[in-house]
């Protein structure tokens, strides 16, 4: 189900800052203090396709499409756009605005940001595979001319953050960071957006500090009152509440849901939640001749459909709800979640449902009746109790017969396991910005999806999921987009846990939407 907490209200501004552990200085500033689990891995827009990357670049930098508290596209650095041809987007530029350096914004840096975009280390091109030709036509106007009628290239360039071309090529950061090789880049640790907030400084995993952007185009807009932010990264969940609880931070993202009601007992402090797009699942390579970590040699015990499902068979998610979520957790049949065009309930709703013996029956079935071992890589400052969850499957596949060893470690260290495709079982979390299964298909089930750790795919698949990036009637496409999730459904090269809550932890004085994608804006917030 997808619910709000309560109605949402257009407020102020964007990103996620928090707290020194020092005091704040009594002026007359408004200094909105955040606090996280864990940084962003690289501020550069185009390296990392991950929610984290981009919450921190959306407060900086700018698309040319936006969205508002309700998910609504809006209009961003592009004043209107239309389709002046099946394959042809015309887009209007915002005049009048600068990047942070003071340059001018133009067309000249639609064409390089979305080429950028384009490039091989970008792991943003997936938003942007269907775009053949970017031209200039003026300074302020450009068209997007796509391979095949896209329909929903509006949604795709909501995560395409325009740079500065010739502040690009200066640092010599006009191609993307080469995020799963860990390149070091300028644009790394640096910025040179058009968004509302500036960076001041930046300690990488110790504190991010944000000013505003007097300057700023939405500032008649988004009428926040945020002049700083401070973003302070704190991955002990004990020290992340007390932080909050005592007054030195005014804005947690992931509390820990074990501590909810003790924050809500604090009569300074509110909690905000609502139904995150996003789903947890667990991930097989199954496409290696061998595993990398595991007892059997000489093959891959998950390329036979019987051991995934026994995998899936032998996880109790109703356990994992009750003892690990305390709750706070939707379970799931389906790696997608409503309102996600390709959704449907039938599937999310029935589930396989938990039985350790008929789990027995298939790996003995498949030639393990005394099971084998492996190796489950997972986050552990990701996701909701992402260790935790990861540590109860250990035991509930334990018993029958696999011998998990757990290989938990920081987003920073598991994410290039997932991009670097070099894990054989792993936890993993899916959102889906552009609401439509589409993205889901290019990055994690085509065969060359970037995050496509799992190896699955075939020629046939691969053919519909391209097909349908350019098919625009409704009904073909939507027909097309379930016939993929009907072989998905068969094939589990995934095993779907869960459709996450989240939960928002705030002072009384701070006003913030929550967003469904867990992903604050601070020119959305106000401090009263």
């Amino acid at each position: 189900m997808f619910f709000k907490s309560k109605p949402l209200i257009l407020a102020g501004l964007v990103l996620g800052a928090v707290v020194t552990q020092t005091a704040v200085p009594a002026y007359a500033e408004n200094v909105l203090r955040y606090t996280n689990v864990g940084d962003a891995p690289t501020l550069d827009p185009h390296a990392l396709n991950s929610l984290v990357t981009l919450m921190a670049d959306v407060q900086m930098y700018d698309a040319l499409v936006m969205r508002n508290p309700d998910m609504i596209k809006v209009p961003g650095l592009a004043t209107s756009w239309k389709n002046i041809d099946p394959n042809v987007w015309e887009f209007k530029l915002r005049e009048g605005v600068s990047f942070h350096n003071g340059n001018p914004f133009n067309a000249d840096d639609v064409v390089f940001s979305i080429k950028r975009a384009q490039a091989e280390t970008s792991q943003m091109k997936g938003y942007v595979n269907t775009i053949k030709e970017v031209k200039k036509i003026d300074d302020h106007t450009v068209q997007l001319i796509t391979e095949k009628p896209n329909p929903i290239l509006l949604d795709q360039l909501v995560n395409i953050f325009m740079m500065d071309e010739e502040w690009s090529k200066e640092h010599g950061v006009e191609t993307p960071q080469n995020f799963s090789g860990k390149q070091e880049t300028y644009a790394v640790r640096h910025e040179n957006g058009t968004g509302a907030f500036k960076l001041e400084s930046r300690d990488p995993d110790v504190k991010t500090v944000l000013v505003r952007n007097e300057n700023w185009w939405g500032n008649n807009t988004y009428k926040h009152n945020i002049d700083k932010v401070v973003w302070t990264p704190i991955a002990n969940d004990a020290t992340r509440v007390a932080a909050l609880l005592s007054g030195e931070v005014d804005l947690v993202t992931d509390p820990p849901l074990q501590d909810l009601n003790r924050i809500l007992s604090n009569d300074k402090l509110k909690v905000e939640k609502t139904s995150q797009i996003r789903t947890i699942f667990f991930g097989f390579d199954v496409k290696s001749d061998e595993l990398r970590n595991s007892s059997v040699k000489g093959k891959n015990p998950f390329k036979d459909v019987r051991v995934r499902e026994a995998f899936y068979s032998a996880i109790d998610i109703n356990a994992i709800k009750r003892a690990v979520m305390r709750g706070m957790s939707i379970p799931a049949g389906m790696i997608i979640e409503p309102p996600i065009n390709g959704y449907k309930a039938e599937w999310d709703k029935n589930r396989l449902p938990y039985d350790p013996e008929k789990a027995k029956v298939l790996l003995a079935e498949a030639g393990y009746p005394e099971g084998f071992s492996v190796q489950l890589d997972c986050p552990n400052n990701r996701y909701q109790n992402d260790e935790a969850i990861c540590q109860a499957a250990v035991g509930m596949l334990a018993k029958v017969g696999i011998d998990v060893r757990l290989n938990a470690q920081p987003k920073t260290q598991f994410f290039p396991l997932i991009t670097g495709k070099g894990t054989d079982f792993f936890l993993l979390g899916w959102g889906i910005p552009t609401m439509d299964s589409g993205f889901i298909f290019d990055y994690l089930l085509h065969s060359d999806g970037s995050w496509n750790a799992s190896g699955y795919g075939t020629p046939e698949l691969d053919a519909k999921i391209e097909a349908i990036r350019g098919i625009v009637d409704v009904d073909q496409r939507n027909k097309m987009i379930e016939e993929i999730w009907i072989q998905v459904q068969k094939d589990m090269p995934y095993l779907p846990l869960h459709h996450q809550v989240i939960f928002w932890a705030m002072s009384k004085k701070l006003d913030i939407p929550i967003e469904p994608n867990d992903m604050p804006r601070f020119y959305w917030a106000t401090m009263n």
